[in-house]
């Protein structure tokens, strides 16, 4: 099982009034690690190792999440555009060229995606995995977590994420191969103990695009999908097997992207904590072999 141990400090920065924790090691061309929900940087600890003699390795805590600070606790807080703020102006203050490399997973990837189609010149390539590649259908849930999903968007979704802690403490572990070691489940739950600070980890379920709900972030992941369907960018498609929420349709879709390259790695739907090794290896064989 992989290595719970974290060596990496954090540095902070205030943005739009609030602290943002950021890992930040290495030095070259930009490598950025977004990761998603209930996540942090912590979820890229042991990947980063096998990138940090290629570039400058950063891997921020999105905002209320990980060692960042919280906003005001409440429905709408934490939406996709406001996770997108507070991401677009964490990147322009850590000043990190031009020559950038996203490494995406779940929310991340909807993040990373979104930052690349408004700024293509300043990206040198995309590795992503278990992303969302394009607004869904119910049909593309999996079985087994259709029902707590439903759940999460209802009125229900407030005992079960914000009482009961339903993301951090049943869907992480259960979405991973082999579970997750004591240690590394407890530094999961560091940022969500008190009820209050649960809001992004239930907000994000209401943002998935699935049937054309919410419309602002269907629009946005559909505009990001058509980019990435056209654009030439490197990507490299790291596909869990069995995967979870990138299979089926959505796969055969990312198929047919340009500048594909494909590497199938064992995982879930927390790849970095089911084979954060297999990652870190081909994504820096796949970095090499570009100009």
């Amino acid at each position: 099982m992989p290595s719970p141990d974290d060596r990496f400090p954090r540095s902070r920065v205030s943005i739009r009034g609030k602290e943002m924790a950021y890992v930040d090691t290495g030095s070259g061309e930009t490598i950025l690690f977004l990761h998603g929900n209930p996540t942090s940087s912590y979820l890229w600890r042991n990947v980063i190792p096998h990138l940090t003699d290629q570039g400058r390795c950063v891997a921020p805590d999105l905002i209320g999440m990980g060692e960042s600070d919280k906003l005001d606790a409440g429905r709408g807080t934490y939406s996709f555009a406001t996770h997108a703020a507070y991401l677009e102006d964490l990147l322009e203050d850590l000043q990190l060229g031009d020559r950038i490399t996203l490494v995406l997973h779940d929310w991340g990837s909807a993040l990373g995606f979104d930052w690349a189609s408004r700024h293509p010149e300043r990206v040198r390539a995309i590795a992503f995995t278990e992303a969302i590649v394009s607004p869904l259908l119910w049909a593309d849930w999996p079985r087994a977590a259709k029902g707590v999903f439903q759940g999460m968007r209802s009125d229900a979704g407030e005992s079960l994420v914000l009482d009961r802690n339903t993301f951090v403490e049943r869907i992480l572990p259960a979405s991973t191969l082999h579970g997750l070691t004591p240690e590394a489940h407890d530094r999961y739950r560091q940022p969500f103990l008190e009820r209050e600070d649960r809001w992004p980890t239930l907000e994000w379920p209401r943002q998935i695009p699935i049937e054309h709900v919410p419309p602002d972030v269907h629009d946005v992941v559909d505009h990001y999908g058509q980019w990435l369907a056209h654009s030439e960018v490197p990507k490299l498609f790291l596909d869990a097997d069995p995967g979870s929420i990138l299979t089926g349709r959505l796969r055969h879709l990312v198929r047919r992207w340009p500048a594909l390259t494909e590497v199938t790695v064992p995982g879930s739907h927390f790849v970095p904590e089911d084979s954060p090794h297999e990652l870190g290896t081909a994504i820096a064989d796949w970095l090499r072999s570009l100009p």
